[in-house]
């Protein structure tokens, strides 16, 4: 292995895995339907090196109050006669270890337990988190750096552009619903962004992503390239990369965040 392809070789990280209940100590609306609630409590020792690390977050039955698991052979462990509640997976939008707050950004897509607990959200509840288990760690040892996603990947895509040293290039492609869900991030990159809008159209029946990756120019040298959306196309903006663009496959991480017609899905590419 040459040095520079082992200065680009992504680093797994482990971390202990435990799971902390937290306190709701701020609700902001980031755009009409991207909400950030931030957190507070025992977040000692609470670890995330990687833009794309994800927790678990558990949602029990509306109205009651969260029961604190047993770590075992098996997972959490519930009491008995607590039935388990529903997990989804969500990125740590940012830690921060002096104020002792953590921000997660949620979709207000209207459905779903997390969406539905975050849109009743308010100070002084509560919400069970576990993880996160482990960092991918992508050095910024590239040329450029392409991400791509959905809303859903805004919060990884977000901290990704916040986090990349001063002057690294950054292409971004993003699709959200409407101009009024465009964000804008404080950042020392080199950033060429661009958002397109489905326009009311659901998300996931479009080639909008595709379309707006086959019109780029791409700089030159060699590029890692962060893709996270619905899994199809997840699937497809990979697979241009590859074989239509000349990307190192093993440069492209490319994840279905979750797919049409199916509830809590996520899957790696």
């Amino acid at each position: 292995m040459s040095s520079l392809t082992e200065a680009r070789t992504p680093q797994r990280v482990r971390h202990e895995t435990r799971m902390r209940l937290l306190d709701v100590v701020g609700v902001t609306d980031i755009t009409p339907l991207m909400r950030r609630i931030t957190l507070s409590g025992d977040l000692n020792g609470f670890v995330s090196l990687g833009h794309a690390d994800h927790i678990k977050c558990f949602f029990g039955e509306p109205g009651a109050a969260p029961v604190v698991p047993v770590l075992g052979p098996n997972g959490a462990e519930f009491p008995e006669g607590h039935p388990r509640p529903q997990m989804r997976d969500y990125t740590p939008r940012s830690f921060d270890a002096a104020a002792n707050t953590l921000d997660i950004d949620f979709v207000l897509h209207g459905d779903g337990p997390a969406s539905s607990w975050a849109a009743q959200a308010k100070v002084g509840q509560q919400l069970l988190i576990g993880g996160p288990r482990g960092s991918m760690i992508v050095p910024p040892a590239f040329d450029w750096y392409l991400l791509v996603g959905d809303e859903t990947a805004l919060p990884a895509i977000g901290r990704r552009i916040e986090e990349l040293p001063a002057g690294a290039k950054v292409l971004a492609v993003i699709e959200v619903d409407s101009p009024a869900e465009e964000q804008r991030f404080t950042t020392a990159t080199d950033l060429s962004l661009t958002y397109v809008h489905r326009n009311g159209r659901p998300a996931g029946t479009t080639d909008l992503l595709l379309t707006a990756l086959s019109a780029l120019d791409f700089p030159s040298g060699d590029a890692h390239a962060f893709i996270a959306c619905e899994s199809n196309t997840s699937k497809a903006l990979r697979q241009h990369l590859v074989e239509q663009r000349g990307f190192n496959p093993e440069w492209v991480r490319a994840a279905g965040y979750w797919l049409l017609g199916t509830a809590d899905a996520h899957e790696p590419h």
